[in-house]
């Protein structure tokens, strides 16, 4: 209901990049507001205060749709989602795959390049990017951290811009995937964010190291 109320303003707002800033207010205000009236609510523990100004590259362990919902709160500014292909043809959130969000084929190298070019070119400009490097919600149930993939750390080297890990520790519990299966319910998620890892000083060749330390700083906290 909600996003039928906010899709005039989105659909103007998504036509055109200068734009952007604006259409992640509206999104933060619909995700809060959308969460509220379901009853849950997102207490976010930060080892570091985040710069507003700062561009990052946001990863974290991939549970819940409602993991986008904690993004559009927790990112300020200019930020923007990388996602599967299938997003796009989402009745909710395909408007945004088709214009600031960038959505990639898990089974194309031409897709992924071209994502992740697109992605490193807003990253150049000053956009953050959040992406779930698992690359998709597994199917187990409790849920635990899938591998990585290089990707983002990659991309993270080569324009030098910071990653922040962050571990969604219990949102699986109130809903898992779309909720369809286990349903959904009222509560508190609770997301630890972690301080910001500077890759100023890692050379290409470290991506996997960076993978690995990212990796074991998300799931320190989840405690599956």
């Amino acid at each position: 209901m909600i996003f039928i109320l906010f899709w005039p303003f989105y659909y103007w707002l998504t036509r055109h990049p200068r734009y952007y800033n604006i259409l992640n207010k509206f999104r933060t205000v619909h995700s809060f507001t959308a969460a509220a009236l379901s009853g849950i609510f997102f207490d976010f523990e930060f080892e570091k205060e985040l710069d507003k100004q700062q561009t990052y590259i946001f990863c974290a362990n991939h549970t819940s749709n409602l993991d986008i919902i904690i993004f559009c709160i927790l990112a300020k500014g200019k930020y923007h989602f990388m996602g599967k292909e299938e997003l796009m043809k989402n009745p909710l959130l395909g408007i945004f795959f088709r214009t600031i969000d960038i959505a990639v084929s898990r089974s194309s190298k031409i897709s992924s390049f071209r994502a992740f070019k697109k992605a490193g070119d807003n990253l150049e400009s000053g956009m953050s990017l959040i992406i779930f490097p698992e690359g998709r919600i597994d199917n187990v149930y409790p849920p635990v951290l899938q591998d990585f993939k290089s990707g983002p750390f990659r991309l993270a080297i080569e324009k030098n811009v910071p990653i922040v890990p962050v571990s969604i520790t219990n949102v699986w519990k109130i809903m898992w995937d779309d909720g369809v299966k286990y349903g959904t319910r009222p509560g508190l998620v609770k997301v630890h964010v972690h301080e910001p890892i500077l890759t100023s000083i890692l050379a290409l060749e470290n991506d996997e190291v960076l993978k690995n330390e990212v990796y074991g700083i998300i799931n320190s906290k989840l405690g599956f």
